[in-house]
C-alpha cells in the first residue's frame, strides 16, 4: 500500500480495547484479501482518510 493509504491513517482502523490492538473494521472476502496481501491491487479500495480536520477547511 502506498503511503497515503496506509492503515494508521485510515478512518476503518480503530482499536479494540477487549484485544487490546488495532483492527480492520472492513470485512473483507478471501478473494479481495489475498489481492491487497499479494500486492495486485496498489492500494485498499476501502481506505478512507482519518483527517477530522477536513469538513472544518471546508468550512472555511
Amino acid at each position: 500500500m502506498s503511503e497515503s493509504n496506509s492503515c494508521e491513517s485510515c478512518a476503518n482502523y480503530v482499536y479494540n480495547e477487549d484485544y487490546e490492538e488495532y483492527e480492520c473494521l472492513v470485512s473483507l472476502d478471501e478473494d479481495e484479501y489475498y489481492a491487497l496481501m499479494s500486492g495486485s491491487i496498489k492500494s485498499c479500495p476501502y481506505y478512507r482518510n482519518d483527517d477530522e480536520y477536513r469538513i472544518v477547511r471546508r468550512q472555511m
